[in-house]
């Protein structure tokens, strides 16, 4: 058959080579990623020092608001609030001195989405934490609450805040009362639909010539296609609507924008930087805080997308070989999938050759060490 046709012979040799080229590769990719990460599904919250240490008197109190939404529309697609939204901005909160409380529009046990690549020290702590779990499980009614109470509110993001956010009346009537009396208000990813249906006391939309951010219409689609037939709205596209300037970052990278006392963040990396943005907000310079591997890729990511890889090389040689800062590798890995879905061969290159680095900057250390 072969000697019949000599073609195929050929065509096995070749398609036998690309399935062991893949394989090879495949085989030497896994090598770049991490071994799983050391055993913190354990952690509790007394084990952190940021959490622990030089504690800070109580300065008053800030509410954080998730969801009671635990489908998306008519998709009976699960969804919620995102743990890790709530986690860090509930420990940062709590060591620079604020009591934090968890209302929700219908009160009693909020729905959760848990993304187990993403957790980290602080979002399993908050699952260890007796005292939060209590507060997530038992979310106070938000037709209850006294504004008065609180010095600032933060709307947690979840794909579920686009359904029962933006016409919830004391939403609408505790932001109004929160921006003009100079109170803080922050949100996060979609937690930012809590503002596009505000009305101020002039009648003009509260977003109307504000900076603002939120996830962005393309971090939506890329991740759910159809999401304009399942959500009642892009966030995006209605923040704009509304008056605002929307600012924007590449997708899944940090940003975080301050507009007089409101501050919004793109999505869940944004987080830390806009829970402690909310804390100078309210006047005082957040405590000290070791920063995570996460938001080092991140800031690696950032570099690279903005200066090349060159410049990356630069801030991981920087992070590691100069301060010993770790970087987590595998989502910067994962961002080279991303890459490699939209067809951006060169990107997929570049990143992966970046994580490489990190891993040779790593056996370095262990070498020095």
């Amino acid at each position: 058959m072969l000697k019949k046709y000599p073609f195929l012979k050929y065509s096995l040799i070749v398609l036998t080579s690309l399935i062991l080229i893949i394989v090879c590769f495949g085989f030497w990719f896994r090598s770049l990623l991490p071994d799983k990460k050391l055993n913190v599904a354990h952690t509790i919250a007394e084990e952190i020092p940021y959490l622990s240490q030089h504690r800070i008197s109580n300065r008053g109190k800030i509410l954080t608001v998730v969801t009671s939404t635990a489908v998306m529309g008519n998709s009976q697609k699960k969804t919620g609030y995102e743990l890790t939204e709530l986690s860090r901005a509930y420990y940062v909160f709590q060591a620079n001195g604020y009591e934090v409380s968890v209302a929700s529009p219908l009160g009693g046990k909020a729905p959760v989405v848990i993304d187990k690549e993403d957790m980290g020290i602080y979002d399993y702590a908050f699952l260890n934490d007796d005292e939060a779990q209590k507060k997530i499980d038992n979310t106070l009614v938000l037709n209850d609450i006294d504004f008065k109470e609180y010095d600032a509110v933060f709307f947690v993001g979840g794909k579920g805040a686009m359904f029962d956010f933006p016409n919830h009346l004391t939403i609408q009537r505790m932001v109004r009362n929160y921006y003009e009396n100079n109170k803080v208000i922050g949100a996060v990813c979609h937690g930012p639909a809590a503002l596009v249906n505000v009305k101020l006391s002039n009648g003009f939309s509260l977003l109307k010539g504000k900076k603002v951010t939120s996830f962005t219409n393309e971090e939506e689609l890329f991740l759910i296609p159809d999401a304009k037939k399942i959500f009642p709205f892009l966030l995006e596209e209605e923040i704009r609507k509304q008056g605002a300037k929307f600012v924007s970052n590449e997708k899944y990278l940090e940003n975080a924008n301050h507009e007089e006392n409101i501050i919004t963040g793109q999505n869940p990396w944004s987080t830390w930087k806009v829970a402690e943005m909310m804390i100078r907000q309210l006047g005082h310079t957040p405590k000290e805080r070791e920063i995570t591997d996460e938001e080092n890729a991140v800031s690696v990511l950032d570099v690279y997308k903005s200066r090349g890889k060159k410049a990356a090389k630069e801030k991981i040689s920087e992070f590691m070989l100069d301060n010993s800062k770790p970087i987590d590798r595998l989502l910067i890995a994962k961002h080279s999938l991303l890459e490699i879905m939209e067809g951006k061969i060169s990107g997929f290159i570049d990143l992966v050759s970046l994580v490489s680095f990190i891993k040779s900057c790593e056996k370095k250390l262990l070498k020095n060490n």
